[in-house]
């Protein structure tokens, strides 16, 4: 069967590193609270110079170093952002100039945390159908741009990053390497829990990031746990077959539940919330590169991928390494 196969992952971090003390300074709010809130310990916030489509080249070259391709040998880029560099163009195109690409499909999504995973299952898609051979799928953003910093509720839980995948086409057997299923779901009425208060059409301005988080908390548990169990009962497998959950670092708090949910420990769980906070689209293959490099994630293990966002979106996917 064919299937998409990772082949090479990366990830890049802006250069400044802010820890909960330093923000303290700046916004009301202390390292205890933060911590016992989020888990959160620091965030890379983006400085001159530095935007999503950097960020998204230097880890989409990374992923291709991994995988010990050049940008030549890639026909297609799917990014997933909520903060582009511009309104349009979209800024996969940038990344695949700065990459030294051309003549070949790049496109954004729009799906906030849960970016990535659309990301992902679209590539997927265009692999399996010849539409592409080999993708970049990439997640980046620059969440501090759109921050409320009078906001402690808010400002304090997100930071700046980009991960990507390097993704290949392969005739493989069924017990083989590559996506195995995947489930996208969005809930539009739930948008006023998590949203940004601008936009080109309505007022013209990029906005501020608002979140009714206790509400958004509620609805991460239950939809993630949800979307867990379809992908596995897709694949035709338990809770117990895998060998890690790669989830959006949003909260310790929602990783936590949503293991439990699935009777798991957080020790099948990769952590990154700590050191990245919340990069939206950026987390999961952030987290994964983590994961991967640091030596957690070994080649025929089961990994599942999962995420929510504004919208509300959520989904999920499962791989074989």
């Amino acid at each position: 069967m064919i299937r998409s196969v990772l082949i090479g992952n990366g990830s890049a971090l802006p250069a400044q590193c802010v820890s909960n003390a330093e923000l303290a300074e700046r916004v009301d709010t202390s390292d205890e609270w933060i911590r016992e809130r989020s888990g959160i310990t620091q965030r890379y916030i983006a400085g001159e110079g530095e935007t999503t489509a950097t960020l998204a080249r230097d880890a989409a070259q990374a992923a291709l170093d991994d995988a010990g391709i050049t940008i030549a040998e890639i026909d297609l880029i799917v990014l997933a952002t909520a903060t582009p560099d511009n309104t349009f163009p979209a800024t996969a195109t940038k990344v695949q100039a700065l990459l030294g690409g051309a003549n070949f499909p790049a496109f954004d999504v729009a799906a906030v945390c849960s970016g990535f995973l659309y990301a992902l299952g679209t590539a997927d898609a265009m692999l399996r159908s010849g539409i592409a051979k080999r993708a970049l799928v990439i997640g980046a953003e620059t969440f501090s741009r759109i921050l409320d910093w009078e906001d402690r509720a808010t400002c304090v839980l997100f930071g700046d990053g980009a991960g990507a995948f390097v993704m290949e086409a392969q005739d493989v057997a069924e017990d083989g390497p590559g996506v195995i299923a995947t489930r996208l779901h969005a809930e539009g009425k739930h948008g006023e829990l998590l949203y940004v208060d601008g936009g080109p059409s309505t007022t013209g301005e990029v906005g501020k990031l608002r979140m009714k988080g206790r509400e958004v908390f509620r609805h991460a548990v239950a939809n993630l746990a949800g979307v867990l169990g379809e992908v596995l009962e897709d694949a035709g497998h338990e809770p117990s077959d895998i060998d890690w959950i790669v989830p959006h670092q949003a909260n310790l708090r929602i990783l936590d539940a949503t293991a439990r949910k699935l009777g798991l420990t957080m020790d099948s769980v990769v952590v990154t919330v700590d050191r990245h906070a919340n990069t939206s689209a950026a987390s999961v293959p952030l987290a994964f590169d983590v994961a991967k490099k640091d030596g957690r994630i070994q080649p025929g293990q089961l990994v599942m991928l999962e995420a929510m966002g504004g919208g509300f979106t959520w989904g999920a996917s499962l791989l074989r390494i």
